[in-house]
């Protein structure tokens, strides 16, 4: 019973009250609120994991770029696998390979 009686002394205070109405508005109804703020650091992280995986590709894609440019074998090997290009004593046969399709279309997902 007195800690009810200290608690509503304490709400009697007008500085008391207008700070718990303050933090109030601020972590649960502010635009900018608690939950929202968690959200976006979140969204936050994700972002940040995309940029690092979108690096490691462009500098994937810079190494083989440079490879393609410098080395004419594997400028051959990439123009025979990706565009099927042959030499003209050459007959190509194409394998599908379905678990590899499928493998492809999850990876872009």
């Amino acid at each position: 019973m007195e800690k009810v009686k200290n608690i509503i002394s304490l709400f009697r205070n007008k500085y008391m009250l207008a700070f718990t109405v303050f933090v109030v508005l601020m972590l649960f109804i502010d635009r900018n609120d608690i939950f929202n703020q968690l959200q976006r650091k979140k969204q936050l992280n994700e972002l940040l994991e995309s940029k690092k995986y979108y690096q490691q590709q462009i500098e994937q894609t810079k190494k083989n770029l440079a490879d393609l440019q410098n080395n004419a074998a594997a400028l051959e090997k990439y123009a025979r696998e990706k565009y099927l290009l042959k030499r003209d004593n050459e007959d190509v046969f194409v394998v599908d390979n379905e678990q590899e399709k499928q493998k492809n279309r999850n990876d872009k997902q």
